[in-house]
């Protein structure tokens, strides 16, 4: 699908649109080397195949980081299934989910859809699938696709301890793309944060968001033990990680790609619930990002709300969450934010409800990336909102395939276009690949196909993706998201060599950022020199 003439005509407003001024505000044009101009024709030669041909091209192209991914809506339902009926799980025909045993009555055993199944068993396999994912699904007038996709997690629960073999899965799954970096969102226990929030209660002046009470309210709740679970939070990544290169055979010859793919996670909030729970949680999720952060272990590096946005309390308390995510911040400058907002549609919640949630997320919440936003359009000051964005460097992580899914939002009506021609910083990402049933992949082929992409435009993706990340240490690149010019102990070499300068090396040393973005570098110029230099188009 290529871009209709309604967007091309906003298009035609690039200028005010992004408040363009002299040239050395312009976005930073960079002259392909020789190496991209062939990667760049094998690449034409591919789009104009076909999907399939791009896919072919695009699934050793280095896609750097998806920094916007669930562990739990990662997996595929296939996986889920074959771990019930490890874990003795029964099946409900009628509610087409997981349910506890024993299996009796309409019950079936998950252990009687693994194996030999019969072709009942294999009918109702396929339904499974189905219920815990997009495939097959047709939005009825009754349950959209939002309804749908948001439905499959509750469908998959009462699982054992599996994250491991999820992480696992995911990180497979990535290195066989070439990706070298994921950030997973993950929600850890926060039962008894809750249970002590319930007891304290939130008081009016919580309520009204008085800075001083939520002082008071943040103390009460460290002197009741709220952080008696952080370090139960830490473990269980800490736990995942070590069985995933366990999994896959890390430090010894057998050692499988996987291990080449760094992970970190991302705190997850649920934000869907009574204020005092939400604010217990999102200090356990502070606190336990900054023990990480504090302990250098590679586990937890920021913080995100999830559930969706147009959820009745999502909506009534969205200032209220932004206001005390502005405090929190003021105690823990050091934890990473990144937020869900602007997930919405018009008509899916009043039109004043789409009119400030991505500027607050920023000025409030202090996102330095944000997750979806599709309503950018329907804010107040959309134009100034996105100078803004820009100029602050405020990323925007594109999920294609996910905001058609549950907002039937794409092609012209996405604002992917938009972003682009107001400089904000943009990157492709997967949200719920399991649930979607993609891959990062086909994020790639879509961006391509959808918006008439050029292979320096989705390199450019790439990197940004990198450029982004929260990884501890500075950037490679001189200038935040202009990718021309390296920092001064890395100019002037030849990016991503093995011999980097001593003191190019010793940068890289002492920033893990710089490091992972030298990486890409190295793939990069592994992945274009495949192609020959004679002219010829080499396919696939």
């Amino acid at each position: 699908m290529r871009i209709k003439a309604p967007l091309l005509a906003l298009l035609a407003l690039a200028v005010p649109l992004c408040g363009c001024g002299p040239a050395s505000d312009r976005p930073p044009v960079q002259v392909p080397s020789r190496a991209e101009t062939r990667a760049e024709a094998n690449f034409e030669t591919s789009l104009h195949l076909g999907p399939e041909a791009l896919r072919a091209f695009l699934v050793d192209f280095p896609k750097g980081a998806d920094l916007h991914v669930h562990l739990s809506g990662a997996v595929y339902a296939e996986t889920f299934i074959r771990e019930a009926a490890q874990d003795g799980i029964c099946v409900d025909p009628v509610a087409l989910s997981f349910a506890k045993p024993p299996c009796v009555g309409k019950l079936v055993k998950a252990s009687d859809l693994s194996g030999n199944i019969t072709p009942p068993n294999q009918f109702l396999y396929d339904k499974l699938i189905n219920s815990f994912s997009m495939r097959s699904y047709v939005p009825l007038y009754e349950f959209s696709g939002h309804d749908q996709f948001f439905a499959t997690f509750a469908k998959f629960g009462g699982l054992k301890d599996h994250a491991g073999e999820w992480v696992d899965e995911v990180a497979s799954r990535a290195a066989a793309q070439n990706q070298q970096y994921l950030e997973l969102m993950h929600t850890p226990a926060f039962g008894h944060a809750a249970q002590i929030a319930h007891t304290l209660g939130w008081a009016p002046a919580l309520a009204s968001a008085d800075y001083k009470a939520f002082a008071a309210f943040r103390q009460a709740l460290l002197n009741n033990g709220l952080q008696q679970e952080v370090a139960p939070d830490r473990d269980q990544v800490t736990k995942a990680e070590a069985e995933r290169k366990q999994l896959e055979h890390c430090g010894t010859p057998q050692a499988a790609p996987a291990c080449t793919v760094q992970i970190r996670y991302i705190y997850q909030v649920l934000r869907g619930f009574a204020p005092e729970q939400v604010f217990a949680q999102t200090l356990l999720g502070f606190e336990t990002v900054q023990a990480s952060l504090n302990a250098k272990d590679g586990g937890f590096v920021g913080i995100n709300f999830v559930m969706p946005e147009d959820g009745f309390i999502s909506m009534r308390d969205y200032t209220l969450q932004m206001k005390m995510l502005d405090y929190l911040h003021s105690v823990y400058p050091a934890v990473h934010i990144t937020l869900h907002a602007g997930e919405l549609a018009q008509g899916m919640v009043p039109p004043e409800g789409m009119r400030f949630h991505i500027r607050q997320a920023v000025e409030l919440g202090h996102a330095e990336r944000i997750g979806h936003g599709d309503d950018v359009m329907h804010e107040d000051d959309a134009r100034g909102l996105l100078k803004e964005l820009a100029d602050k460097h405020v990323m925007i992580e594109i999920n294609l395939s996910s905001n058609e899914g549950i907002l039937d939002i794409k092609g012209e009506d996405h604002p992917f276009p938009v972003y682009r021609k107001a400089r904000v910083p943009v990157a492709l990402s997967t949200d719920d690949e399991g649930v979607s049933r993609i891959d990062i992949t086909h994020e790639y082929v879509r961006a391509a196909e959808d918006y008439s992409l050029s292979y320096m435009d989705l390199k450019r993706l790439a990197r940004t993706s990198m450029e982004h990340n929260f990884l501890s240490g500075s950037s490679l690149w001189a200038h935040p998201d202009d990718f021309r010019a390296a920092v001064d102990p890395c100019n002037g070499q030849d990016l991503g060599t093995t011999q980097p300068s001593p003191a190019c090396k010793q940068f890289l040393n002492a920033n893990e950022k710089a490091a992972a973005q030298w990486e890409q570098e190295r793939r990069f110029r592994a992945f274009e020199s495949k192609f020959p230099d004679n002219g010829n188009v080499r396919f696939p």
